[in-house]
């Protein structure tokens, strides 16, 4: 959620924010007529209010002084005001609700340096890293080295769950595993994350509180009978452990990390998307989420950005990192770079993880705030997260850049300590 400080000093600047980020539909301009008629309003309940205290306290002293009618025609008003605040104080709750909605529905305001374009075609490959791997065959799509090896099991999942489900089989179950596991010894260790287990369902409040709802609802799952909503991402539960707290002085930066099953309903596309397990409804991630100190955000984005590109560094994989335009900013996110590998079967860039920087704006819907030192006024912290990384893209690009004529897939070094030894999936 934005400043509405902010927002009435700087119209032009939020206009021109909103056209930038093609978010003709946002209600900015609504917001901050509520917001002006809510001030109003406001103003004149607080008149009443201190009105009705004077004149209870008049009553009592006229009616002491034996003026009696004086003290009856003041007792009168008061029951005017009475009515009077009764209509103004419901039609305030109606404005606020309806500005407070208004809110919730402008997305953030992206940093000076992110690429200005209308869509993804405007987004910009900052870095490269890697050499793609060159094959004297003919490589092979994930799909059809996991059928091969019978790690994957395509046919059973739709069997079980419909399309864009699968089962993980043997080696297959057991690399996911050894990924996740070095993923959080590494962010653990090395990069200074302290790591939690968070709820897979969380309150519509929580989902509200990182930006996922409104906007995103619909590809959400929903158990509307006890109000539990399927996390999206370790995200949502973990930026919203300090919601509506005041964190103490010295307590800032805090790194957490959590690796969870994530849930999203994608939406049916043609072509490569279908096949395989790119593009699922669930799929495992390790999610590094910061909660950090104003000044420090940028400098946090690019460690954080770092965090997770170490990790593609060392099981030696290709990537890219791509500043996201203005077009296809996320709702919540300031500013994002997007770190794609190479998968040589699917012959494409697929995206591992999205590292965000978010400002205060999530810490303003779920009211997060510091002391910047004892007895200061709180503010607002800001908020950072990455993927670090994402499961299963991971998985399609060991399989198919690091397969053998064979059809055998060779283990990154990193990883075989995590598979028992095994250097070679067979």
């Amino acid at each position: 959620m934005l400043d509405i400080k902010w927002m009435r000093e700087n119209r032009e600047a939020l206009a021109e924010a909103m056209r930038k980020l093609n978010a003709t539909d946002a209600p900015w301009e609504k917001a901050l007529e509520l917001d002006e008629r809510r001030r109003e309003l406001l103003a004149k309940v607080e008149a009443l209010r201190a009105e009705r205290n004077k004149g209870s306290k008049e009553i009592g002293r006229l009616f002491r002084e034996g003026k009696k009618e004086e003290a009856n025609a003041l007792k009168a008003r008061m029951t005017e005001i009475g009515q009077e605040l009764e209509a103004l104080e419901a039609e305030l709750r109606q404005v606020e609700e309806e500005f407070y909605d208004a809110m919730m529905r402008i997305p953030n305001i992206p940093e000076p340096d992110v690429p200005v374009a209308p869509d993804e075609s405007g987004n910009v490959v900052v870095k490269e890293w890697g050499q793609l791997p060159r094959f004297d065959f003919q490589p092979k799509p994930h799909w059809d080295l996991g059928e091969e090896l019978d790690i994957i099991d395509l046919e059973r999942g739709v069997k079980l769950s419909g399309s864009r489900f699968y089962i993980l089989k043997g080696a297959g179950a057991r690399l996911q595993r050894a990924l996740i596991n070095w993923f959080l010894d590494v962010h653990i260790n090395e990069h200074g994350y302290t790591e939690v287990y968070p709820p897979f369902l969380v309150r519509s409040h929580c989902m509200w509180g990182t930006g996922n709802l409104p906007k995103f609802g619909d590809v959400l799952y929903r158990d509307a009978e006890e109000d539990y909503w399927l996390i999206p991402t370790a995200e949502v539960p973990v930026t919203n452990m300090y919601r509506e707290e005041i964190l103490e002085p010295g307590s800032l930066p805090i790194y957490h990390v959590a690796a969870t099953p994530c849930f999203r309903r994608e939406k049916v596309s043609a072509g490569k998307d279908v096949r395989g397990i790119k593009r699922v409804h669930q799929f495992e991630k390790v999610e590094m989420v910061k909660f950090v100190e104003p000044h420090t955000g940028r400098d946090e984005l690019e460690s954080l950005i770092r965090n997770a590109e170490e990790l593609l560094e060392r099981l030696e994989l290709p990537y890219r990192r791509v500043a996201i335009a203005t077009g296809d900013l996320s709702f919540v996110a300031a500013i994002k770079f997007d770190l794609e590998v190479w998968a040589a079967g699917c012959e494409e860039w697929l995206e591992v993880s999205s590292c965000s920087l978010f400002r205060d704006f999530q810490a303003r819907r779920a009211n997060i705030r510091y002391r910047p030192e004892e007895g200061a006024k709180p503010e607002y912290v800001y908020t950072l997260n990455g993927s670090g990384l994402a499961l299963p893209r991971i998985i399609i690009a060991i399989l198919e850049n690091f397969q053998q004529p064979d059809g055998s897939v060779v283990v990154p070094p990193v990883l075989r300590p995590y598979m028992g030894g095994v250097a070679v999936i067979r």
